[in-house]
């Protein structure tokens, strides 16, 4: 469905003078820098995956996929999607993918929200039966008839996002792109997003590559999840191999019976035992003290044993580490 190799993508920058001087000297010489935005990028995406696209701001992120839909061309390598060159045949490639593209809208400001669909109807030349059964999986989906006769400017941010991812997928295309398509959201509405998302990707096998800084989109959607970061792959797999090979911390939370300071109390406990390198104890503010454990020194049942034979505890839960608080730490160079 998706095939990338080799992919890089450099750009051409002025280094500015400073100054008035400065800007004089730039009208007689130039200098410029060359930043490579993308760093031989190589990557595969199957048909009917939905794929996190995730990384730090300026880590390449919107420079792929601005290649993927064939706004830019690469400097060098391929992408293949649908047996198109997206950058060499850009209206056929167009016909075939759905965007949403944070502030970008493709629906018509002044027009109600059923009339920009018919545009987008025609444009895309959506058969009259397709489209009949398209608009009513929505409406049975998301009920958003209730937004048909609202022009575009009178809708709430969440209802326009609504009403942008469902102009995305209008024409039943074979991939979709969508860049942050729940931030600022409320929850009702992120779960009304995703759950069309979820069930057009399952029922209509559309791939979906979905950019996001809120992970619990990444959890929520996607069996797939690509980093990158500084223009390299750092990570390309499924959410559990994630998990399994940075996932080794699990954090035992414990509540006790009118006790203070159990944190410190149980931070000289442990150290006694163990290296302090290998764990870390912090309290919440509603009283649960977490001892964060490092799987990979320690077992947490031992961990867990030698903490409830040395003091009373009134209740306990073990969790394990979020998909966020992993890709964080990758960031940060703390796993290898």
């Amino acid at each position: 469905m998706i095939e990338i190799e080799n992919l890089e993508k450099t750009f051409k920058i002025l280094n500015r003078k400073e100054g008035l001087k400065g800007a004089v000297l730039d009208l007689v010489s130039r200098d410029y820098k060359y930043v490579k935005a993308v760093d031989n990028i190589t990557m595969s995406i199957d048909k009917g995956e939905i794929v996190g696209y995730v990384g730090p701001n300026g880590a390449g992120k919107s420079t792929t996929i601005k290649m993927m839909t064939g706004i830019l061309n690469p400097t060098s390598g391929k992408i293949i999607i649908n047996g198109i060159e997206p950058y060499k045949h850009r209206r056929e490639h167009t016909r075939n993918i759905g965007v949403v593209f944070g502030q970008r809208s493709q629906l018509w400001w002044s027009l109600p929200v059923i009339e920009s669909y018919k545009v987008l109807k025609d444009i895309y030349k959506i058969d009259n039966d397709t489209y009949k059964t398209n608009l009513a999986m929505f409406e049975d989906l998301v009920h958003v008839q209730n937004l048909y006769n609202k022009p575009v400017r009178q809708l709430s941010l969440g209802q326009r996002m609504l009403c942008e991812v469902i102009a995305a997928f209008l024409h039943n295309p074979g991939v979709v792109f969508l860049d942050e398509p729940t931030i600022g959201l409320d929850i009702s509405v992120k779960d009304n997003i995703r759950t069309l998302i979820r069930t057009l990707n399952q029922e209509k096998k559309t791939t979906i590559v979905l950019t996001s800084h809120d992970t619990s989109d990444i959890e929520a959607l996607c069996n797939k999840v690509v980093i990158i970061d500084k223009g390299q792959l750092i990570f390309n797999d499924d959410i559990e191999q994630l998990r399994q090979m940075f996932g080794q911390y699990r954090t035992i939370s414990l509540l006790f019976d009118h006790e203070d300071n159990m944190d410190n109390v149980l931070s000289n406990l442990l150290s006694t035992q163990y290296d302090a390198d290998h764990f870390l104890v912090s309290t919440n503010e509603d009283g649960w003290v977490n001892i964060e454990v490092n799987e990979a020194k320690l077992v947490l049942t031992q961990v867990l044993n030698y903490i409830l034979a040395s003091v009373r505890i009134k209740d306990l839960k073990i969790e394990s580490e979020g998909v966020e608080s992993i890709i964080k730490k990758i960031y940060e160079g703390k796993m290898a």
